[in-house]
């Protein structure tokens, strides 16, 4: 994959003034192009070049993700599935740049770390300060993985402010319906930043 000649193309997207078009981790590659035709061209320079040292691409892996309207594609007698979101380094990306799905899987993640934690939250033995640093330090960069790159609004940020509400209150056992305000439970928590930062 290295030797595919990828960075000798003029294929690809432009970012800061670089030519980028492939992402690699781990044995997952993205190609990214301007045009279905760029890309197609990419992916067979990627088929063809490892082939030539006893790789074989996997049809039945490789999908196709287009921000318009595509055509149905064929290598070797197989067809490409055309989707419209996949789970890349851990992070959904959609066609459509659509960050909402993203962040509620992440809150549905960190709020299975959270109630995971409950035995060791739940703890007489273990200070308040100790738990906090728990909670930042074990659910909120679940949380927050990836958020470099999400477009937020109004309706994700007010997920995430009740979400970061959520813990604290669980950590500290204290009920929606209890009447406390938010004020008073991160005075008593003194969470030092938020999710926001």
């Amino acid at each position: 994959m290295r030797n595919a000649g990828l960075e000798e193309t003029q294929a690809g997207i432009k970012i800061a003034g670089r030519n980028i078009n492939n992402l690699r981790y781990a044995d997952d590659t993205t190609l990214m192009a301007e045009s279905e035709e760029e890309l197609k061209s990419l992916l067979m320079k990627v088929k063809v070049e490892s082939e030539k040292v006893g790789l074989k691409l996997n049809i039945q892996k490789t999908k196709i993700m287009a921000s318009g309207p595509t055509t149905s594609w064929e290598i070797d007698g197989e067809t490409v599935e055309t989707v419209s979101d996949f789970i890349f380094g851990g992070s959904k990306i959609t066609a459509d740049g659509d960050c909402s799905h993203e962040i509620k899987r992440r809150l549905l993640l960190g709020r299975k770390v959270m109630t995971n934690l409950d035995s060791i939250l739940k703890s007489r033995d273990i200070t308040l300060s100790t738990k906090v640093h728990l909670v930042k330090a074990m659910v909120f960069p679940v949380v927050m993985y990836g958020c470099e790159s999400w477009t937020v609004k109004k309706a994700e940020r007010q997920r995430i402010d009740a979400f970061e509400m959520w813990c604290w209150r669980r950590l500290l056992r204290v009920p929606w319906t209890a009447r406390r305000s938010n004020q008073c439970i991160l005075k008593e928590i003194s969470p030092g930043i938020s999710l926001e930062g």
